[in-house]
C-alpha cells in the first residue's frame, strides 16, 4: 500500500490560485480585444474609415480619420500631377511605412513629415516637408525619374526615391496601399467610408474649397475666390497636422443660427478630361467624392453626394446609398446628382 502523496504547502496553493488566475484574466481579455476589434460592433468602437476591395475578393483596410486625410492629400497630389494610379500605390506604401501615414515631426536624425524626408539631403526645410502637399510633390517628381517605375516591384521603385535602410519593408504595405489608391484615384466607386465622424461643430464651405484647391490645384474649382489666392505661400502644416482640431475650428461660432443647406454646400464640377492622362469624368468625380468623405472629420463634412449616391457623417457614415432609398431624403444630394458635379455639405 503506496505512501499518500503529501498535499501542497498553503504558500504554493496560492501561487497556484494566482497563477490560474492570472492566466484567466489575461484570456478574458484577449477575448474581450477580439470581440472589440473584430465583433459586428468593432467598427463603432473604434471610430475611423474603410476602404473594400472593388474586385469582391473580401479586402479591406480599416485606418483612422487622420490617416485618411493624409491618403487622400497624398492621392489627389498624384492625380494633379498626372502620375498613374501604380504611382499613387509606390507613394501609399512608402507613406504607411515610413510614417503610418501620420504627419511627424520627428524621425530617424532629421526625418520628418509622411515621407520621412531629410533636409539635410535636400528634401526641403522642415517646413516645407511638414507639409503634406509638398513633401507628396516631392516624392512624386523623384519617382517621375525613375526609368520605368510603373513596372518595377514596389520595393524596387521605393527604394529608389526613398534609400531607406530597410527597402524591403515596403512590400508588406502593398496590398492596403493597392485598395486605398483604388479608391482615392476614384476606381473603385463607393469604396471609402467613414463613420464616426459626426461633425462638432458647424463647417466653412471657403475652408472647403480652399483644401480643395490646395490638395488638387486651382483648376479644381475654376472662379472660386480661393483659386486667386491659390499661388500665395502655403501654410507650413496642413489640416491634418495643424494644432488646432480643424481648419475652420470656431469659424462659425458665437450663437449663430445654422445656415441653409444651399449656402453650405459647394459643388465641384467634373469635367471630361482635357488630356489623355486625366481619368475619366466620372472617375474623377468618385476622387472627389471620396477626398470629401475621407476630410469629413477636419472640415467638418456632414454629407457628400454623387452620381445618384450619397454618403453621411451622422447614421450611415458606413455605407454610401442610393439618394432617396432612406425616407427624407437629402439637403445635399438629389436624385439627378451625376457626372456634372460633387456635392459636399458642410455640417450647420
Amino acid at each position: 500500500m503506496g505512501v499518500p502523496e503529501p498535499s501542497p504547502s498553503r504558500p504554493l496553493r496560492r501561487r497556484r490560485l494566482f497563477r490560474y488566475g492570472a492566466a484567466l484574466t489575461v484570456s478574458c481579455a484577449l477575448a474581450g480585444y477580439l470581440v472589440v476589434r473584430f465583433g459586428p460592433d468593432a467598427h463603432h468602437a473604434r471610430p475611423g474609415c474603410e476602404v473594400v476591395s472593388a474586385d469582391d475578393d473580401g479586402a479591406t483596410y480599416f485606418f483612422g480619420a487622420d490617416q485618411a486625410v493624409n491618403a487622400a492629400t497624398i492621392a489627389a497630389v498624384g492625380t494633379s500631377h498626372g502620375m498613374p494610379e501604380r504611382a499613387v500605390t509606390i507613394a501609399l506604401a512608402t507613406a504607411l511605412q515610413e510614417s503610418g501615414l501620420r504627419n511627424l515631426d520627428h524621425g530617424d536624425r532629421d526625418s520628418v513629415g509622411l515621407f520621412q524626408q531629410r533636409p539635410s539631403q535636400g528634401w526641403g526645410t522642415v517646413a516645407q516637408i511638414m507639409d503634406p502637399v509638398y513633401s507628396a510633390g516631392k516624392f512624386y517628381e523623384r519617382l517621375g525619374k525613375v526609368d520605368g517605375y510603373a513596372s518595377l516591384p514596389l520595393t524596387v521603385a521605393a527604394q529608389k526615391v526613398q534609400r531607406s535602410a530597410f527597402p524591403d519593408a515596403y512590400a508588406k504595405h502593398e496590398p492596403d496601399a493597392a485598395l486605398l489608391a483604388a479608391a482615392l484615384t476614384g476606381r473603385a466607386e463607393a469604396s471609402l467610408t467613414c463613420e464616426s465622424t459626426v461633425p462638432e461643430g458647424p463647417g466653412d464651405p471657403s475652408a472647403v474649397r480652399a483644401a480643395l484647391i490646395r490638395d488638387f490645384g486651382a483648376r479644381v474649382l475654376p472662379g472660386a475666390p480661393e483659386a486667386k489666392t491659390a499661388g500665395k505661400k502655403r501654410r507650413a502644416t496642413s489640416v491634418a497636422g495643424s494644432a488646432s482640431p480643424s481648419p475652420v475650428a470656431g469659424t462659425l461660432a458665437g450663437g449663430r443660427a445654422a445656415a441653409p443647406a444651399r449656402a453650405r454646400t459647394v459643388v465641384v464640377p467634373v469635367a471630361e478630361p482635357r488630356t489623355a492622362k486625366e481619368p475619366k469624368a466620372r472617375q474623377r468625380g468618385w476622387e472627389l467624392a471620396q477626398w470629401a468623405v475621407a476630410h469629413a472629420s477636419v472640415l467638418r463634412i456632414s454629407e457628400v453626394g454623387y452620381a445618384g449616391r450619397e454618403w453621411r457623417a451622422s447614421g450611415t457614415g458606413h455605407t454610401w446609398r442610393e439618394v432617396g432609398a432612406e425616407r427624407g431624403g437629402s439637403a445635399g444630394a438629389k436624385k439627378e446628382d451625376g457626372p456634372e458635379g460633387v456635392r459636399i455639405v458642410t455640417a450647420p
